[in-house]
């Protein structure tokens, strides 16, 4: 608790810095009434400020990094991870009327090439299997499944999912085998804010820059320091809406229980071939009547 305590004083002190300058030229403008001398002291006051704030700043990010880092490293030592989430999803309007969409799910993840994961929203029910070799993903509402080839890794199908058939895996940037090199591309600032809790769990609560993104993570302290909570908010898009993933009953290693990641269609289920999974309408990331538009 006490090095938390440290960083948000850190963090504290660069915030008054930033104020500082403003207040020293008020200062230096009385000062030059009086004497020459009093007008030479705010200079070298904000030269001392000055180096305060940077190495301040300098120590945040370096604290920061080092939290991340020691994230992703526990990550990438767990063999086998289950959670359930929280997450919801911001849309713009046409009239710039920000609207929210709110999902709940669970992950299985067995390293390196095993996920299972379920997807529950107003709009779709979906189950989603990697055994490695061939991924499978259930529209329970349609009660019909689409089955395709896809050999390699979680990584991998993060990719091929994306790009191949538009779709996501739940906190897909938390799941890769190197969550520090995927998530700090681009970054080009970063903050130790201090101590935030979630769900009851203290954590870390970090921010970091990137060209179109600005996003911040709560890390849960202690020996296990799993994802709490990731938002993502996007600058280059109207009203700068965000997605925000709430992480609990997290579990790894021999807690995760066993994973299971076999496939044995529902009793009167249809396959349908994977052409045509955008027929499979409840297992879309958005509702059938909304459309992605221009960013701003």
């Amino acid at each position: 608790m006490k090095h938390n305590i440290h960083t948000a004083l850190l963090s504290a002190a660069a915030l008054v810095l930033i104020v500082g300058p403003g207040l020293s030229s008020c200062q230096k403008a009385g000062q030059e009434n009086a004497t020459e001398q009093a007008t030479n002291e705010p200079v070298a006051t904000e030269q001392a400020t000055a180096g305060t704030a940077g190495g301040a700043q300098d120590a945040s990010s370096q604290n920061a990094r080092a939290l991340l880092k020691a994230m992703s490293d526990y990550l990438a030592a767990q063999k086998v991870i289950s959670l359930s989430y929280d997450s919801v999803f911001e849309v713009v309007s046409e009239d710039h009327q920000k609207l929210q969409l709110a999902t709940s799910g669970t992950v299985l993840l067995s390293r390196p090439d095993k996920i299972h994961t379920t997807r529950k929203s107003g709009f779709s029910d979906t189950e989603m299997i990697f055994d490695g070799k061939t991924l499978t993903i259930l529209g329970k509402g349609q009660n019909a499944y689409v089955q395709a080839e896809a050999p390699g890794t979680v990584d991998t199908l993060v990719d091929q999912l994306r790009d191949k058939f538009h779709r996501q895996l739940p906190g897909a940037d938390l799941l890769m085998a190197n969550v520090y090199d995927a998530l700090m591309t681009d970054v080009t600032d970063v903050k130790d804010l201090g101590s935030g809790v979630i769900g009851g769990q203290e954590c870390d609560h970090l921010a970091f820059r990137a060209k179109d993104t600005d996003w911040q993570i709560w890390i849960a302290q202690g020996a296990s320091p799993y994802p709490c909570r990731y938002v993502i908010t996007s600058k280059g898009v109207d009203q700068a809406p965000q997605f925000t993933m709430t992480i609990r009953d997290w579990k790894a290693g021999a807690t995760a229980g066993q994973a299971d990641f076999s496939f044995t269609p529902p009793a009167g289920s249809t396959k349908m071939d994977v052409k045509d999974l955008e027929k499979l309408k409840d297992t879309s990331d958005l509702p059938e009547n909304y459309r992605i538009g221009a960013a701003k």
